[in-house]
């Protein structure tokens, strides 16, 4: 198989890179690939500074841009990715209320805003020749619970599958654009969120044992799924839900 490293080309944008999280792993994996152009963002200032200094240590010469913020925030993601493709003068095309609304916030309405401004700027930058004349690749992050359902978890559930057919919708929209839109639909990933706290670790047991791996996926796992989305060896892949959930959906 080719090697990544001269296959992603352009700057990889990734929203939600936390300290230790999924999102830090795949910044630092594009790191390690070869990609030389880095914009990343999280609410947390200091651990993003940290992703930052870690990017580097890996790939001294990269260019790394980071700017903390809320990525459910809508004037910062726009005005975050008008940063990043230097263009910013461009406008923009059982459970309480509040609860949903910050769930969503998170989950569906940041991804969205997320893909907007990244779409809008990459339909004014010109195609890269070297990948098939593709303008770039958007991989948003996903759940196996957009697939399937389980118990007390409408709202969440309903959130990723937005998150799915948001992906298959644009991915049909900006084909012919030269954009490829992707996303991953995550399993039970070990991180600081799933680890941490005993009541968390007992919740996410059933799940667990429902999937035949029989163990949580690592953040290494699903960084790898996103940097073969993101590569021209997915090329001809558009508008895909990748599972990476140990067997849990088909289960």
């Amino acid at each position: 198989m080719a090697s990544l490293a001269r296959q992603l080309l352009g700057v990889a944008v990734v929203t939600g890179t936390g300290g230790t999280g999924i999102g830090a792993v795949v910044a630092r994996g594009f790191a390690r690939s070869g990609c030389t152009r880095i914009a990343i963002t999280d609410i947390n200032p200091k651990t993003l500074s940290q992703i930052k200094d870690a990017i580097l240590s890996n790939n001294p010469s990269a260019k790394v841009f980071d700017r903390p913020g809320n990525i459910s925030d809508e004037n910062f993601i726009d005005s975050f990715h008008d940063e990043v493709f230097g263009r910013k003068t461009l406008k923009a095309v059982e459970m309480e209320t509040n609860a949903f609304d910050k769930l969503n916030g998170i989950n569906y309405r940041g991804s969205w805003l997320s893909c907007r401004a990244q779409l809008r700027n990459m339909l004014k930058q010109d195609p890269l020749e070297e990948q098939l004349k593709q303008r770039g690749a958007i991989v948003n992050i996903a759940s196996q619970l957009g697939i399937v359902a389980r118990t007390s978890a409408a709202a969440c559930c309903a959130s990723k599958a937005a998150i799915i057919n948001m992906t298959r919708s644009n991915a049909i929209d900006y084909s012919g654009n030269g954009i490829r839109v992707n996303c991953v639909c995550l399993g039970v990933i070990e991180t600081p969120i799933t680890t941490t706290s005993p009541e968390m670790v007992e919740a996410l047991k059933p799940a667990i044992k429902i999937a035949p791996m029989q163990r949580m996926g690592t953040p290494d796992e699903v960084a790898d799924a996103v940097l073969f989305l993101c590569s021209t060896q997915a090329s001809f892949i558009q508008g895909h839900a990748l599972v990476v959930d140990g067997e849990y959906t088909i289960n």
